[in-house]
């Protein structure tokens, strides 16, 4: 009997720490998010690049069509939105995030730009991988 005791102490503190590495990583993305919509705000794409994974393997799904590497999809976003006024105000929505496994997360959401020349939204759907200790998107499909 004290076996079991101590074998559900085991499982239940296992399940807690699990779901408090989750938490934690969630909050981390989501702050990585903050952090990009921040960037996005004062006009700097570099910075809002920045959590994409820079990689020719990054995938971005978008109105055009796939897009491959950390660099076209720089350049397709310059060739987009040129200026202030074309990028406007972002607002990220948080729809859903989905823990996949544990270095891998599903996020989907709404953005809005609030622009002088017209408004602009969408959803986007982003993939999450903990790669080297960081999180990273690998792939972006925004509609």
């Amino acid at each position: 009997m004290r076996f079991f005791s101590i074998l559900l102490t085991m499982v239940v503190f296992v399940g807690l720490s699990s779901a408090k590495a989750q938490n934690n990583d969630e909050q981390q993305i989501r702050n990585i998010l903050k952090a990009q919509n921040e960037a996005w705000n004062t006009g700097n794409l570099e910075s809002f690049m920045e959590p994409y994974w820079h990689s020719d393997s990054l995938m971005f799904i978008g109105k055009s069509g796939v897009t491959y590497g950390w660099q076209a999809t720089l350049d397709n976003y310059k060739r987009g939105y040129p200026d202030k006024t074309a990028m406007g105000k972002l607002t990220f929505t948080f729809i859903q995030f989905k823990p996949i496994s544990k270095d891998t997360y599903f996020v989907v959401g709404k953005w809005h730009l609030a622009r002088t020349i017209g408004d602009l939204e969408g959803h986007y759907t982003l993939l999450w991988k903990k790669i080297k200790g960081k999180w990273n998107i690998v792939a972006d499909h925004s509609s």
